[in-house]
């Protein structure tokens, strides 16, 4: 059933797009109650990001043997997720959705941010083990220098991002997180060294 589910919400956002695109006619088509719906997402908005994105679990993730290298695997798999034309039609509207319900931005934050956080706990914490990393660096911190750049570059700066741009922001995270790594080993690395 949530195949079902999530691929109808797939096939209407393509036919429809988000703003005509409701529970009742995603449960007509897949053949289930609402109620069946709205026992796995709370909202409109959860359901169709489930759908296009990532379900409330994150698939397991790769694990390359270095920061850069799980950094650009995980960043590369949200990138063909989050480029598609029906996640660029869907992401303002729920940017507007989360900035106007505090009940919406709660549950998206204790679900999908959250399985995206541990994501990037994991690989810090994999980083740390294998002498990469001088101490842990705040996950939400690691989130926003990686996937907060590629949100901003495609949904609000619309710049046309391809694999090079990609890399260079896994690179340029991983700079970001060693540095603030460092600073909260008591290093010199990163700005506060040179304070």
């Amino acid at each position: 059933m949530d195949h079902r589910i999530l691929e109808t919400t797939r096939e209407l956002l393509d036919e429809v797009g988000y703003q005509a695109l409701t529970v009742d006619r995603v449960a007509a088509r897949a053949g289930v109650g609402k109620a069946a719906i709205y026992r796995r997402y709370a909202s409109k908005a959860e359901m169709a990001f489930a759908a296009t994105v990532h379900e409330h679990q994150l698939p397991p993730l790769a694990d390359t043997g270095s920061l850069h290298g799980d950094l650009l695997a995980l960043v590369r798999a949200f990138h063909v997720r989050m480029a598609t034309p029906v996640a660029r039609q869907l992401a303002p509207a729920l940017i507007g959705e989360l900035s106007a319900d505090p009940e919406v931005d709660d549950r998206f934050g204790e679900t999908f941010l959250a399985a995206e956080q541990a994501a990037f706990a994991e690989i810090i914490e994999r980083a740390v083990g294998r002498g990469e990393l001088a101490a842990p660096v705040d996950p939400a911190m690691a989130h926003l220098l990686l996937l907060g750049s590629l949100a901003s570059a495609l949904y609000v700066l619309n710049l046309p991002v391809d694999d090079a741009m990609v890399a260079d922001l896994a690179l340029a995270a991983t700079a970001g997180i060693t540095a603030l790594a460092g600073r909260n080993h008591g290093g010199t690395g990163g700005a506060d060294g040179a304070r």
